[in-house]
C-alpha cells in the first residue's frame, strides 16, 4: 500500500444529527406532522465531516478547528477519535454549534440550528507545525469564524503543501496563493464581487477555481485556457449533503499525492457523483475507523472498482462469522462461484454485541478478518459498524449479495439497497446442523461434564 498522506484541515466543525422516524397523524393544535420514535443518528459535521472522509480513506489527517468547552464539542472530540482524527484545539471556549435535521422516510421536515461557535484563543505551535508539515492544507470554511482569525490566516500563508480552500458566504475571502478555491455556483456568486471561474481565479490570486454545479459537475479555471466543464461520469441523484466536502476533499488528497489540478479537479467530481449516487452521509454509517485494508493491500471498496472497470461481477456477503465451521466454509465457496470476486462484510465487535449478547463475539473483529482473508474464496473483508451491511453495500456496490438459504431475501435490510443498485440477492446453500451457537452450546456442555 502506498504510504497515508498527511493531511491538515482547518476550519469549523459541527455537530450534525438526523432524527429519524414517522409521521401518520397531524398535530391536534397545528397543521404539523407528530414525528414519532425519531432515532438520532450523529455524525461529525462542516470541517469535522471533511476530516471524517479523509481518514476513511486512510489518510493521516489532523483537525485544526476551536471545539469548546461544552458537551458538543466533547461529543465530537469523541466520534473523531473514533475516527482516526488527530485533533488540534484553537481553544475557544464557546459551546459549540449543532445542526439538527428532523426527517420523515429521508424527507427533510425541518432543521434545528442551536449553540454558538466556539471561538478561537490563539494559534499554538503544534498547530501552525501541523499546517507547514502537511502534504495538502484542505480549508473547509463554515462561517463561524476560525477562518476569519489573524493567526489562522498567517498560518494558512506558511502552508508547505497546496491549500485548498472550500469557502462560505459568511466566512472570509480564501488567503491569496491557494492552489485550489472551490466554491458551490452561490457561493461564487458572492464571492469577491462574483463572476465566472476565470475572474475568480484573477481577482483571489488563486492557482485555479473551480466553481461545483450539482449533478453537472465543475466549472474549472486553471489560467492555462479558458474554463471548462468537468462532467462527472454518471448523473447522480440523492441526498447531496456532504457532497460539497467530498469534493473539496477528494481534491485535497489529489494534490497532496502529486496530480495536478486538472486531474484533481476530476477525480473530485468523480467522487463527489459517486458519493450523492451511493446515498450521501448515510453511506459513512456510525462514525468510526476505516474499514481494514484487504489482504492484498488493496481495500474492498478498490478491489470492486476494478473488477466493475474491467466488466467483472462483484459479489458481497455478510454475517458475524464468530466462529468458522464448514456451514461457512461451503457458503462462501458457493458465493465465490457467482462473480469475480468475493468481498466479505464483516459485523464489528461492537455490531455483534448488538446482534448476539455481551458475551459475544469469542473472535476479536481482526482475527475473524484474518481468518476469512486467510480462505481460497474470499478476496476481501469490509467490517461494518451497524446492525445489518446495508450501508456497506451501497458504498461497496456490488451485482450481487449472497445470503445464506435460511433467510427470506425479500425481507432482508439488504434486498431494498440491491434493488436501487440493479443487482440481485441470492439464496445460498444452508448446511443443516452447522451454526456457531451450536458450537458454543456443545463447547460449553463438555467444559462443564
Amino acid at each position: 500500500m502506498t504510504a497515508a498522506l498527511r493531511i491538515a484541515v482547518v476550519g469549523d466543525v459541527i455537530l450534525d444529527a438526523d432524527l429519524d422516524g414517522s409521521a401518520s397523524r397531524l398535530c391536534p393544535d397545528a397543521p404539523a406532522p407528530v414525528v414519532e420514535h425519531p432515532v438520532e443518528h450523529a455524525r461529525p459535521g462542516g470541517a469535522g465531516l471533511a476530516a471524517w472522509m479523509l481518514a476513511r480513506d486512510g489518510h493521516d489527517v489532523t483537525l485544526v478547528a476551536g471545539f469548546g468547552a461544552g458537551p458538543c464539542g466533547r461529543r465530537l472530540g469523541e466520534m473523531l477519535d473514533r475516527c482516526g482524527v488527530t485533533m488540534a484545539d484553537l481553544g475557544g471556549d464557546g459551546p459549540g454549534v449543532e445542526k439538527i435535521r428532523v426527517r420523515v422516510g429521508g424527507q427533510v421536515l425541518l432543521r434545528l440550528d442551536r449553540g454558538a461557535p466556539a471561538g478561537v484563543a490563539g494559534v499554538p505551535d503544534a498547530v501552525r507545525a501541523a499546517i507547514e508539515g502537511a502534504d495538502a492544507v484542505l480549508v473547509s470554511d463554515y462561517g463561524l469564524g476560525v477562518c476569519a482569525d489573524a493567526g489562522v490566516r498567517r498560518a494558512l500563508t506558511r502552508a508547505g503543501g497546496p491549500v485548498v480552500w472550500d469557502p462560505h458566504p459568511r466566512g472570509p475571502a480564501p488567503v491569496r496563493g491557494a492552489a485550489l478555491i472551490t466554491p458551490n455556483a452561490a457561493e461564487a456568486t458572492g464571492l469577491a464581487g462574483g463572476g465566472d471561474a476565470a475572474r475568480l481565479r484573477r481577482v483571489l490570486g488563486a492557482g485555479a477555481v473551480a466553481v461545483t454545479r450539482g449533478a453537472e459537475g465543475a466549472e474549472l479555471a486553471d489560467g492555462a485556457g479558458p474554463a471548462v466543464l468537468v462532467r462527472p461520469p454518471v448523473v447522480a441523484t440523492g441526498d447531496a449533503l456532504g457532497a460539497g466536502d467530498r469534493f473539496a476533499s477528494a481534491a485535497a488528497a489529489a494534490l497532496a499525492g502529486g496530480r495536478d489540478v486538472q486531474e484533481a479537479v476530476r477525480f473530485a467530481v468523480a467522487e463527489a457523483s459517486r458519493f450523492v449516487a451511493d446515498g450521501g452521509v448515510a453511506v459513512l454509517g456510525a462514525p468510526g475507523p476505516p474499514p481494514p485494508p484487504a489482504g492484498d493491500g488493496e481495500d474492498a471498496i478498490a478491489l470492486a472498482r476494478r473488477v466493475r472497470d474491467n466488466g467483472g461481477t462483484v459479489v458481497a456477503t455478510g454475517g458475524c462469522f464468530d466462529l468458522l465451521h464448514a456451514g461457512h466454509v461451503t457458503s462462501l465457496e458457493a458465493a465465490r462461484s457467482l462473480g469475480d470476486c468475493l468481498v466479505v462484510l464483516l459485523n464489528s465487535d461492537a455490531s455483534v454485541r448488538r446482534l448476539k449478547g455481551p458475551d459475544r463475539p469469542v473472535v476479536s473483529q481482526d482475527d475473524r478478518a484474518s481468518v476469512l482473508r486467510a480462505l481460497r474464496a474470499v478476496d476481501a473483508v469490509m467490517v461494518f459498524e451497524e446492525a445489518d451491511p446495508a450501508a456497506a453495500l451501497a458504498r461497496l456496490r456490488p451485482h450481487v449479495f449472497a445470503k445464506g438459504a435460511d433467510y427470506d431475501p425479500d425481507r432482508l435490510p439488504e434486498a431494498a439497497v440491491m434493488r436501487r443498485l440493479g443487482g440481485r440477492v441470492v439464496p445460498l446453500p444452508f448446511v443443516a446442523g452447522r451454526s456457531t451457537t451450536r458450537l458454543i452450546t456443545e463447547v460449553t456442555a463438555r467444559a462443564r461434564s
